[in-house]
């Protein structure tokens, strides 16, 4: 899909050189082709007119001759908007940032006398989730809602919804009907994103890097960009300032608060995407718990508690010896690219391994292969041996078993003391026996058969695979996930999860004090170790009289003792709810598919609705809020005005968009058994409409033509020539003309 929106851009900006700017404007064409090495596709949240008519592709202000195009585009062209107005605010707390950028977009390619629909493209970053998008402009309103998906309705309608959909798994696409040639309409969008940590610092990293083609041409429009980004910590240190992308004025500045500004007038919108990173943290581990009062109208009336610890920048800090049993799927899904990148991680991750680490690899599918019958000393030849085993038997063949891998692991790590043993499950496949496997490995933990629980990472390839079950398995064995929607970032998102659960400094840990309260929730259930790669986060509901202090535990990689005593302070400045609604939305998802609970679903759909986050049992649509009827067109589109009256009627009878896309599903049986190739987080183009685009008249007409390309063309014609083709635009133009005044003629009897 990414590759056929990235076609329907292009097709747009050739087509594009028939709207005339005016004497003296730079051509469209200098400002168009500024391919990127992705193609086309959005490297920020940018907005399209769908062009399915050329005929009506035309500047709405300066009227000009363009040649006639007979024929459809097929697929809709896409043509980017001019870009009026640029604003962003960035809200960083804890390890989530939310976004919310506000742009105002001119219909500058459509004749006034016409509408188009627009498509608006949101690029997601670092586990982004759509939290809401607002449209108004040309007297129409649109705003996004959540609702419950328990009316089978409802259910049938967003299976069909094509008004919302991922063209990759990191951009997210909406169409918004209707809007008249030379309109100007503001878009807000807001989302939420992970705020990365390594090496003691945050990094955010947001898309606002714009296209040149989405500068406006043709007259003076004043480029204001705005950026204000606002950093809560919720620690009492300092906030540093390590690096940024646009030139920032401080605000303020308190314990654990930054707020910085950015505003200038510029030649050009943004071509870099606003990279901002910070430290709050010193040498040695640190942490607090936060409280915050629920707000009026939440249906979970309980008490809200956040416990935090940052590991440090780690200078000086040892990590535990590593005991790897690496489990990797070779089920023939797998197969190609998948494989491939999964290999790469694994090899090189195998690298980083200390030499007093131990390491196995398992290979499973249906049956089990093992590089050893115990663990090996991550030596040098160890390493080289377990590459050469690698690629001698890692061959994509067979159907899919997880427990019966996992099982293996577990014994090979029983004698596990004085390190982590950690288990890194990777599969791109659903299996029938996943709860089973689950109560398995709770067991297995709660019986205490070896020295050490052993740590169990989870990595999920693809839309096939119940991501739910992978991370219900992390949950229990107190360790990460990840998942990879698309192939190509399979290698750098596994490379980063083994990193981070890798890299322990603090293990065995546990909360004291919480004893005296009447009841508690937490998430999750099973407390993480401490590690290097990420902020140690719990949180939860509680009712009862919350300690002063609250003391933590645990065993540092000498064998000592870690014991820290955190303070309890009301937070009033960051909302918690919707700080932690993805992580309590995520666990309270994996615990109502584990225990197959109605009750706990209905929790979800509540606490989706609430925070205005998507979930497995809810869906977004977009809601016509107000009407444009009533409102007078000019005199001289009487035409359009039956036109509208028509077309507002059609959107009254569907007022709900549907988008679909924004949840996972619980796996997919069916393809893991027919071992069909990972699906990814992305829309499938309709069957045969590449082929018909590269052979329509519109797209030979939008690559060779333009009406001042002709005119130019002119030049180099000789006088009978130019005598022919003059008399024939005559008879068009008389033709035209006869058609125009039957048109008013049959406005004027409506």
């Amino acid at each position: 899909m990414a590759d056929y929106f990235s076609s329907s851009v292009e097709f747009g900006l050739n087509l594009s050189k028939r709207v005339y700017n005016g004497k003296g404007s730079a051509p469209s064409l200098v400002r168009a082709m500024s391919r990127t090495a992705e193609g086309y596709l959005p490297t920020a949240a940018m907005c399209y007119a769908v062009i399915t008519d050329p005929e009506k592709v035309e500047n709405p202000d300066i009227r000009s001759y363009q040649p006639y195009v007979h024929g459809q585009c097929e697929p809709p062209a896409l043509i980017p908007l001019e870009l009026h107005g640029l604003a962003m605010e960035v809200d960083c707390s804890l390890d989530t940032a939310f976004v919310t950028l506000t742009a105002k977009w001119r219909v500058h390619c459509v004749t006034a006398s016409t509408t188009s629909d627009c498509q608006v493209a949101i690029p997601l970053h670092q586990q982004g989730s759509l939290l809401g998008l607002e449209v108004d402009g040309s007297g129409r309103s649109y705003h996004t809602e959540l609702i419950s998906l328990k009316d089978e309705k409802d259910k049938d309608k967003v299976v069909k919804a094509k008004d919302g959909y991922f063209l990759k798994s990191n951009i997210y696409t909406v169409k918004i009907p209707q809007f008249r040639g030379g309109s100007v309409f503001s878009i807000k969008i807001r989302w939420s994103q992970k705020i990365l940590f390594h090496d003691g610092q945050f990094s955010l990293s947001v898309p606002f890097s714009f296209p040149s083609y989405v500068n406006p041409t043709g007259r003076r429009v004043s480029k204001k960009e705005k950026i204000f980004l606002k950093v809560n910590s919720g620690a009492t240190m300092e906030v540093l300032c390590k690096t940024t992308s646009h030139p920032f004025k401080e605000l303020l500045r308190q314990a654990g608060k930054l707020n910085l500004s950015y505003e200038a007038e510029v030649p050009a919108w943004s071509t870099t995407d606003l990279s901002f990173s910070y430290s709050v943290s010193p040498n040695d581990i640190f942490g607090a718990v936060l409280l915050q009062s629920p707000f009026l109208r939440d249906f979970d009336d309980r008490e809200i508690f956040c416990l935090y610890l940052y590991p440090g920048n780690g200078q000086g800090r040892k990590v535990f010896k590593k005991d790897v049993v690496f489990v990797v799927d070779i089920s023939a899904s797998m197969k190609g690219t998948p494989l491939d990148n999964t290999k790469n991680a694994l090899l090189t991750s195998l690298s980083q391994l200390n030499a007093q680490d131990t390491f196995n690899i398992i290979a499973f599918n249906g049956e089990v292969c093992l590089f050893s019958s115990s663990m090996e000393t991550a030596t040098e030849e160890a390493i080289l041996n377990a590459t050469k085993w690698v690629d001698t038997n890692f061959i994509a063949n067979g159907d899919t078993n997880i427990m019966l891998p996992l099982t293996q692991a577990m014994k090979l790590l029983e004698k596990s003391t004085d390190s982590v043993p950690l288990i890194f499950l990777v599969t791109d496949g659903a299996v029938e026996d996943e709860r089973e496997i689950c109560n398995f490995v709770k067991s297995y933990v709660s019986s205490g058969q070896s020295a050490r629980t052993p740590r169990i990472c989870t990595f999920g390839i693809g839309l096939y695979c119940n991501h739910y079950f992978l991370q219900m398995l992390a949950q229990i064995g107190s360790s990460h996930y990840d998942a990879a929607h698309d192939i190509d970032s399979i290698d750098f998102k596994m490379q980063r999860l083994f990193s981070i659960a890798s890299s322990v400094i603090v293990a065995d840990v546990t909360i004291k004090s919480l004893e005296g309260l009447d009841s508690v929730e937490l998430f999750p259930s099973h407390i993480q170790d401490i590690s290097l790669g990420s902020p140690l986060i719990l949180s939860g509901r509680y009712s009862g009289t919350f300690p002063e202090l609250v003391k933590v535990t645990g065993t540092l990689a000498d064998m000592s003792n870690f014991i820290v005593d955190l303070k309890v302070k009301r937070e009033k400045d960051m909302q918690l709810s919707n700080v932690l609604s993805k992580r309590h939305v995520d666990m309270v998802t994996t615990q109502a598919w584990l225990l197959k609970s109605e009750e706990l679903e209905e929790k979800v759909t509540k606490m989706s609705i609430q925070n205005k986050l998507p979930s497995e049992y809810t869906c977004m649509s977009m809601v016509l809020v107000q009407s444009d009827e009533g409102k007078k067109a000019p005199e001289q589109f009487l035409l359009q005005k039956a036109y509208n009256k028509l077309s507002f009627q059609r959107l009254e009878l569907n007022q709900k968009l549907f988008l679909g896309g924004l949840s996972l599903g619980f796996g997919d049986l069916k393809a893991t058994a027919e071992n069909l190739a990972p699906a990814i987080k992305e829309a499938k183009p309709p069957e045969g409409l590449l082929g018909k685009a590269a052979s329509t008249c519109c797209g030979r007409v939008a690559n060779t033509c333009c009406g001042m390309c002709l005119l130019q063309s002119c030049n180099f014609v000789n006088d009978q020539c130019t005598i022919v083709c003059t008399q024939l635009c005559a008879a068009l133009a008389c033709l035209e003309l006869i058609k125009c005044c039957i048109e008013l003629c049959e406005c004027d009897c409506l």
